[in-house]
């Protein structure tokens, strides 16, 4: 079983609500109830800020940054794993650029020269309930999430997502701007073309592991097996080619997709279009097509896949963030979920309004208390 990483104390300063909040939590399930608006998915989404990216709002960080306060936040976190204890800090200091490259990160004391380098100590994992129309929103939804779930095993996906929406918007520009500089478009989509079918292969091989994964599920589980596949020329080409056959295809079909793109305003063929497709396997029916339950249902399923395959080969469960996750299934689910939990050996910080959907684990969780900007012991 993989070793729990998991975070012994958290402090926040000028984050949303939280003037100044210490707490000091547990390995495990941690549940914060409260009433709606007292500050629990800002607790999960200042844990999500302890890996790249905004965390599971995607907010700026000038939406972050307590109202009334100075314009910066500082997030800081202890964990306990494997290889000991560390110290985690991160935040923008007031009048710092509200975008990514304005956060600053400091492991053990030590300024980090990126955020990836979190990623080095702990993976992070979360299900909100603005994921619940995943299977039917945009599919610029799903890129994202699958993405997500890249990271936590391939902590350089990150950096290759980067790289290749600034060659794109680099690109667009030019297309916009009418250019007809060949050189700039060859060398801008040459890098397209490399960053862009690492970008598939490493979402196809993503796709290919957590399918096996969950194929190890129980046919009759709680939470049903899905079928999952990748919709997108480079990843279905990345299957069968060599990765430098599909790079330099794809160059060509940026090259000769010029006079297209330039009338369209924008790039029309990469990664950047491609989509996760889900099916309900026992019912063999397309995701978008169940009911909310049963959607609900295969996205736990699928998360909790991810974080048993996130173990095994990063060697570390990730933390996971389970935003409102009782109240949207029933009391076996309920029930299998939080087993489920326990065997993943997996620190989950859950929340809901009542702590009483959660009353199985008492004795097995640390249960908080979230009242507007304080958090203390449940009664």
């Amino acid at each position: 079983m993989p070793a729990q990483t998991h975070i012994s104390k958290l402090t926040l300063t000028n984050f949303r609500n939280y003037a100044g909040l210490a707490i000091d939590l547990v390995p495990g399930a941690v549940v914060f109830s409260g009433d709606n608006g007292a500050g629990k998915t800002n607790l999960l989404e200042a844990i999500s800020l302890l890996t790249p990216g905004r965390g599971l709002r995607r907010a700026p960080y000038a939406d972050v940054a307590r109202e009334g306060g100075d314009g910066g936040f500082a997030l800081h976190a202890r964990l306990d794993g494997p290889d000991g204890q560390v110290e985690i800090g991160t935040g923008i200091s007031g009048g710092d650029s509200a975008g990514e490259g304005g956060r600053r990160v400091r492991i053990n004391g030590a300024s980090a020269r990126s955020a990836e380098e979190m990623l080095e100590w702990l993976r992070v994992v979360w299900l909100t309930p603005a994921m619940d129309a995943l299977f039917t929103g945009p599919a610029a939804d799903r890129r994202r999430f699958l993405d997500r779930l890249v990271l936590a095993i391939d902590p350089g996906h990150g950096q290759r997502a980067i790289d290749y929406e600034k060659a794109m918007r680099g690109r667009n520009r030019l297309l916009v701007e009418g250019s007809r500089d060949d050189r700039w478009f060859d060398a801008i989509e040459t890098q397209m073309a490399e960053t862009g079918v690492a970008i598939a292969a490493a979402r196809a091989e993503m796709v290919r592991l957590l399918a096996a994964m969950i194929d190890r599920l129980p046919d009759t589980g709680p939470f049903p097996q899905a079928d999952i596949g990748l919709s997108g020329d480079l990843e279905a080409e990345i299957a069968i080619a060599p990765a430098v056959d599909v790079e330099e295809r794809f160059r060509r079909t940026l090259a000769e997709g010029r006079d297209r793109d330039r009338a369209a305003g924008r790039t029309l063929e990469g990664p950047h279009r491609s989509d996760l497709v889900v099916r309900h396997r026992p019912k063999a029916m397309p995701a978008e097509l169940c009911s909310t339950g049963e959607q609900k249902a295969l996205l736990v399923g699928i998360v909790l896949s991810h974080a048993r395959l996130t173990g095994e080969m990063s060697g570390m469960t990730p933390i996971l963030l389970l935003d409102e996750i009782a109240a949207h299934l029933d009391g076996g689910r309920r029930a299998a979920l939080f087993s489920i939990l326990e065997d993943l050996n997996c620190q989950a910080f859950m929340t809901g309004t009542d702590a009483a959907l959660f009353s199985s684990l008492k004795g097995r969780a640390q249960f908080l208390t979230v009242d507007h900007g304080t958090v203390g012991p449940t009664i």
